[in-house]
């Protein structure tokens, strides 16, 4: 069963192109993780500092792992400095 992740996140005003440009980074390294069934960030049409990264994972542990990858670290690092408030993360199967 696979896992479908909603991450939501916001940044500072004066960081929202740097977000922007950080989750646009993210896309191909994530997609060429074997349990990456896909990975795509939007942008709140309403508020450019919002974005929600929608993504979709073979299972728990393939999130996991892809916590512990060298582009996921750089990226955590990035977000440390630009976001506003904490990430939110929501984990999510089909019934």
């Amino acid at each position: 069963m696979s896992l479908h992740v909603v991450a939501e996140l916001r940044a500072l005003p004066e960081h929202q192109d740097r977000l922007r440009t950080a989750l646009e980074a993210m896309i191909e390294p994530s997609l060429a993780e074997r349990d990456c069934l896909s990975y795509q960030p939007f942008a709140d049409p309403n508020d450019p500092t919002h974005m929600v990264v929608v993504e979709e994972w073979a299972g728990a542990e393939a999130l996991e792992e892809h916590f512990t990858t060298p582009h996921f670290r750089h990226i955590a690092g990035v977000l440390d400095g630009i976001l506003a408030e904490p990430m939110i993360i929501r984990r999510l199967i089909a019934e």
